[in-house]
């Protein structure tokens, strides 16, 4: 798996507006929030049976109605198209 350029990162987070850079990570972060701890829990639920599918798991904490996630690929040492995916099912939902 390959990080992604400076003109695909930085086009990540044009697409992406809600998503913003993590400080001192090549990753991306955004937090979502909801009108309460089940709809909150339902959105988890929906990303995580697709992200098991992609075999690629996002870092996140639910806090009752808020659910703040970080994507990174691991094997890449950052953002990968790996991640553009999961953050472009994300932001369908």
């Amino acid at each position: 798996m390959q990080k992604l350029s400076a003109e695909e990162r930085a086009s990540f987070f044009k697409d992406f507006p809600n998503w913003e850079e993590v400080e001192g990570r090549d990753a991306a972060k955004a937090t979502f929030t909801f009108k309460d701890f089940n709809e909150a829990f339902g959105f988890m639920t929906r990303i995580a049976i697709e992200a098991d599918k992609r075999d690629h798991h996002p870092e996140w904490l639910n806090v009752y109605n808020r659910v703040e996630i970080t994507l990174t690929t691991h094997d890449a040492d950052g953002l990968s198209a790996r991640d553009v995916a999961l953050a472009s099912f994300i932001e369908r939902l």
